[in-house]
């Protein structure tokens, strides 16, 4: 018996061998697979970085040109509104005009002169010179010529639509 209980301690003692040989080996496996597992976690963490540094440059690209086409079209609606005023000056320049049109022909008509003017669908000159005296020969005249630049500006008037 006496080898047995000797045997059974040198069986206990492999045993016990065994089982930290076996205790060692998954603690280096586990140390090793955590390795692994922060290695990853640290990529996808400087991927996740990169995306977002990306992200941000993007995002200001974006802002600048957001930036851009609103000053843009700020200025767009400026000069529209330039344009807007200057069209309704110009509109209410020429209804004037066809008034005076339309006054000098109905006076010329009756008095069958045309002045050097043709009255075929009112008057037309051949020079500046000879409107303006057939203007200042009319001293009924109700209406006033105008001899002004047009100047409006973006601040004048703001024309809502």
């Amino acid at each position: 018996m006496a080898s047995s209980s000797g045997n059974s301690m040198s069986n206990s003692g492999s045993e016990e061998d065994l089982h930290n040989q076996r205790k060692r080996k998954r603690m280096e496996s586990n140390r090793e697979s955590a390795r692994r597992s922060r290695m990853r976690k640290q990529k996808h963490l400087d991927e996740l970085m990169a995306q977002v540094t990306q992200l941000v440059k993007d995002n200001n690209q974006i802002l600048t040109t957001i930036n851009f086409t609103t000053q843009h079209y700020i200025n767009m609606e400026a000069e529209n509104s330039v344009l807007r005023a200057q069209m309704m000056e110009l509109s209410q320049r020429l209804e004037s005009l066809n008034e005076i049109l339309n006054y000098l022909n109905s006076g010329t008509s009756s008095n069958n002169s045309n002045d050097g003017f043709e009255t075929s669908e009112g008057f037309e000159t051949t020079s500046d010179e000879s409107f303006t005296t057939i203007i200042s020969n009319h001293n009924n005249n109700p209406f006033v010529i105008m001899n002004q630049p047009i100047m409006a500006s973006s601040d004048m008037m703001m024309f809502q639509y």
